[in-house]
């Protein structure tokens, strides 16, 4: 299992130069994967495209780019010129968002979420492999193709928990990418179904890549007490409850990896286990001394 950073946290203040600065970081300590959630006034695919080409192996993914506010025509253009600004290693990963959010935020109608899915990718994957297309959807439609950057495509990637949803990213994309999603679940819940998935369709084995926060401190019931504070609200959203109930547990300061090196470590070991094929952390700390134990102890989880 590869193991990777997710430097969502960083969103609560954001500053390009300390994105910049952590995925420099992240490339030094020899990270598989770094990760950039879309959400507030940050663009994910610009923060990766300023970091740039680096020469590094360390591939750079979106996590997630919610679909319902921008055409896939549109994103798939910026995805190509992102994947090669960034010397071909994006990972674009994209999802429904919630309910909230496209209601609440965007004023937009909720309706049929897995079809909404389809008809992007119907449009998506094609344009980006470079396909001529004349897609008319209930949600989305295209016609044309788009010129590319080379004959590099970037891997795709859908944030699936429920049946239907794991199911398509089995079946059409690289994989799927989690959070709010602990071992047990993916054991017996999310790895089942995307792997038969992808097998029916005569597709490689796709990615799970499972993220959660890391927090490794000598005190572990406040940290755990502060993360199930400022991440409550996941606690909430249905999607997510529902893969909490799987796992038995309540909200993110239960599932979040927290307390000592070893006990890092031997959660991280549990979703290796579980058929995750990548953990993408959410470094926490209290402390300098905190931030610098839990970054010791994913590097050497590696």
């Amino acid at each position: 299992m590869r193991i990777g950073i997710n430097g969502s946290g960083l969103l609560a203040n954001p500053d390009l130069a300390a994105f910049k600065a952590d995925l420099t970081s992240a490339e030094s300590d020899g990270f598989g994967s770094y990760w950039l959630a879309q959400t507030g006034g940050v663009d994910s695919l610009t923060v990766l495209t300023a970091h740039g080409d680096t020469g590094s192996a360390m591939e750079v993914g979106t996590a997630v780019i919610p679909t319902w506010p921008t055409h896939p025509q549109v994103l798939a253009g910026q995805a190509l010129t992102a994947h090669a600004a960034v010397g071909e290693r994006l990972i674009l990963g994209i999802g429904l968002a919630h309910e909230p959010s496209v209601t609440g935020y965007w004023k937009l109608t909720w309706e049929r979420p897995v079809r909404q899915m389809m008809d992007y990718l119907d449009i998506l994957l094609p344009l980006m492999a470079g396909e001529q297309i004349n897609h008319d959807g209930h949600f989305w439609s295209y016609q044309g193709a788009i010129p590319r950057f080379g004959e590099s495509t970037p891997k795709v990637m859908i944030a699936a928990l429920g049946e239907q949803m794991l199911r398509l990213a089995g079946s059409r994309t690289d994989g799927t990418i989690l959070w709010c999603v602990g071992p047990k679940t993916i054991e017996q819940h999310i790895a089942p179904k995307l792997n038969d998935a992808a097998d029916k369709a005569g597709r490689d084995k796709p990615s799970i890549v499972c993220s959660l926060p890391v927090w490794v401190t000598n005190d572990a019931q406040p940290a755990r007490d502060f993360i199930a504070q400022i991440l409550a609200i996941y606690a909430e959203l249905p999607s997510y409850r529902a893969m909490l109930d799987i796992e038995g547990l309540h909200g993110l300061g239960d599932l979040s990896l927290v307390g000592s090196a070893e006990e890092v470590a031997d959660g991280i070991g549990r979703i290796a286990e579980s058929g995750a094929t990548d953990f993408t952390a959410v470094p926490m700390g209290g402390t300098p001394d905190e931030i610098a134990a839990t970054r010791q102890a994913l590097v050497a989880a590696q």
